[in-house]
């Protein structure tokens, strides 16, 4: 029940965001729901690569690379996915932030850890 109100949560953010930001799309709260999937399976497979790609320069950066990265997946889930649209490199890096912050507000994790 907590990963399907989790996933519910995050899709409710995702769409929210969308309709404030005028550089992101979100068709309907459906693609809300797949984006929340894609994000999470991106998160899980390819966010871990890229991180270890970069690691020189996140250690270089102290960390402010990971915003890229955040970024980059999130240009990723739009690429994939029909109904998803940023509009560019700088909107999703403002998408990617503005949802760290609601989710670590309501305590979620878009990358599927739990806290403990």
């Amino acid at each position: 029940m907590g990963c399907l109100l989790n996933l519910i949560l995050l899709s409710a953010s995702a769409y929210l965001i969308a309709l404030i930001l005028p550089g992101v799309s979100i068709d309907s709260f459906w693609v809300s729901i797949l984006f929340s999937l894609v994000l999470g399976v991106l998160n899980a497979f390819v966010k871990p690569i890229l991180e270890f790609i970069s690691i020189p320069i996140t250690a270089i950066t102290l960390g402010l690379f990971s915003f890229v990265i955040d970024a980059i997946i999130i240009l990723l889930a739009a690429h994939w996915l029909d109904g998803f649209y940023v509009g560019g490199f700088w909107w999703a890096l403002l998408f990617s932030v503005i949802l760290g912050l609601i989710t670590s507000l309501l305590g979620l994790k878009s990358n599927g850890r739990n806290r403990e």
